[in-house]
């Protein structure tokens, strides 16, 4: 595994699946098929940060919900950036890695589950919640000590912005 932490000066970019990363993977369905997820607003907070300081973000989930794309597009994360109904997630990894110039150990990828295994095993950083299943915490860098939806996205976040020397909270940038 290694000391996660060497790591973290080269990141550029955060990627993350939502089921299990941004929730405690709890869902509620509406009469309608609708699905309600809780997010942590800490978590936001720490993804709005990152966007601010210039870092590229994406979200690549199976997901289907136009909630997670509004979720994220409020937050700052660019609409082509958001890549829902991902089965096999690599290739949506490589696709924004590609269209923004970076290389994937550039990047860190949050993910918590089996489908997120590929990514996690070529991403530069990967990172899980303390309550992903064994397999994904066997291929990770860096276990966060926060679970899923209760603060392992702005753990992470903050680590990487405060050792790059950017995590500065600008009122006038944040509220804009």
């Amino acid at each position: 595994m290694g000391n996660y932490k060497t790591k973290l000066v080269n990141i550029k970019a955060f990627t993350f699946d939502v089921d299990g990363v941004f929730t405690d993977g709890g869902v509620i369905a509406t009469e309608n098929g609708d699905l309600i997820r809780v997010h942590d607003s800490k978590d936001g907070f720490g993804l709005r940060m990152a966007v601010l300081k210039g870092y590229k973000t994406a979200i690549i989930t199976g997901g289907t919900s136009e909630s997670i794309r509004k979720r994220f597009l409020g937050i700052g994360v660019k609409e082509e950036d958001i890549y829902l109904r991902s089965r096999d997630k690599e290739p949506d990894f490589h696709d924004f890695c590609k269209r923004h110039s970076l290389k994937p150990e550039e990047v860190a990828f949050v993910g918590d589950d089996l489908p997120d295994i590929p990514i996690l095993k070529v991403c530069g950083l990967a990172v899980c919640p303390a309550d992903a299943v064994a397999e994904v915490k066997e291929v990770c860098d860096y276990i966060s000590l926060y679970n899923g939806g209760k603060g392992c996205v702005r753990d992470l976040i903050e680590q990487v912005l405060k050792i790059q020397g950017k995590w500065v909270f600008d009122p006038v940038a944040y509220s804009g």
